[in-house]
């Protein structure tokens, strides 16, 4: 497996810096505002294409500056756009981000990824399916065509991968469909209707979804890192301690790098290792593509801690 396509959100993400985020009816005096290319599935294959996989982005933008620049941005990390199209009737996507220190709260208005059709999908997943590709997806589009776009891709033999935010209901036969399932502790509540409290319920969330046929169940879990089940148990896979500078696409520079290790042959457990590191060099800078580390830092990041 060398080739990534993913099916997700473009969108233009504008930040602002606050010192905490707001409660309701306060006002917050902010600094160091942004305007940067994101998009869960944008930032997914900026990440998957920086760690060396063939990337190919299936998605819409409006005909507008906006998505002229998302374009030109994927462009420019080596993803390729041959299927993302425009659409005369919507904006581009748009995402408002509050950065807190060490949190962030995000708007998303979807625009025009809401208009992307499976048969826009089903035709991208044809001309690109090989055995063992990676087909990799969010739940920012269009439900129906994301779902109906999975069950095709495993009919056309490719490795699955659903990353389910923002959480939303799943019919049985897509969960029978998913090689991964990507989720964090809020998405595990609303799937399985199980709060990740401590190892016994983690547990007990992943068997939840591994009945219901899914291959491999990975519960991101913030700080204290990830879980999932390897030959029936449960192991845990630590986050690395840095200085938090942005959280807006850690979740997103885990997910892609996920996907790449996989795509490569990594089993289940090394990817989420690796998946980790890229998180935490992802953290240590502001913005969501432009903070994607490389491979080479991934590479360096990670044998630097083996050696701890």
């Amino acid at each position: 497996m060398e080739k990534v396509i993913v099916f997700g959100s473009l969108s233009m993400d504008m930040s602002v810096k606050c010192r905490a985020i707001p409660h309701r009816g306060e006002t917050a005096v902010g600094s160091d505002f942004l305007t940067t290319p994101g998009g869960m599935g944008g930032n997914q294959a900026v990440m998957c294409s920086r760690m060396g996989a063939d990337t190919f982005m299936v998605g819409k933008v409006g005909d507008d500056a906006y998505g002229r620049e998302l374009m030109t941005s994927l462009a420019r990390h080596g993803v390729i756009c041959s299927n993302v199209s425009l659409s005369a009737d919507e904006h581009t996507g748009i995402g408002l981000v509050m950065r807190g220190e060490g949190d962030n709260r995000a708007v998303y208005d979807p625009g025009a990824n809401a208009t992307i059709t499976y048969k826009e999908v089903r035709a991208a997943i044809h001309g690109l399916a090989g055995k063992d590709n990676v087909f990799l997806c969010q739940l920012g589009c269009d439900l129906e065509a994301t779902m109906q776009s999975i069950l095709c891709a495993k009919r056309n033999g490719l490795f699955t991968i659903l990353n389910a935010t923002p959480a939303r209901s799943i019919p049985e036969e897509v969960y029978q469909a998913l090689d991964v399932l990507c989720i964090n502790e809020g998405e595990c509540e609303f799937l399985s209707g199980i709060s990740c409290l401590d190892d016994d319920s983690r547990e007990k969330a992943l068997r939840f979804f591994e009945r219901r046929g899914v291959g491999h169940t990975v519960i991101t879990l913030g700080r204290r890192g990830s879980v999932t089940l390897v030959d029936g148990k449960m192991v845990q896979v630590p986050c690395f301690s840095v200085e938090t500078v942005d959280t807006t696409g850690a979740g997103d520079a885990y997910v892609g790098e996920l996907a790449a290790h996989l795509c490569f042959g990594g089993d289940i457990q090394e990817s989420m290792v690796y998946a980790s590191a890229a998180a935490a060099l992802c953290v240590t800078k502001v913005g969501a593509q432009a903070a994607m580390p490389t491979f080479a830092e991934v590479e360096k990041f990670v044998k630097a801690h083996k050696s701890e």
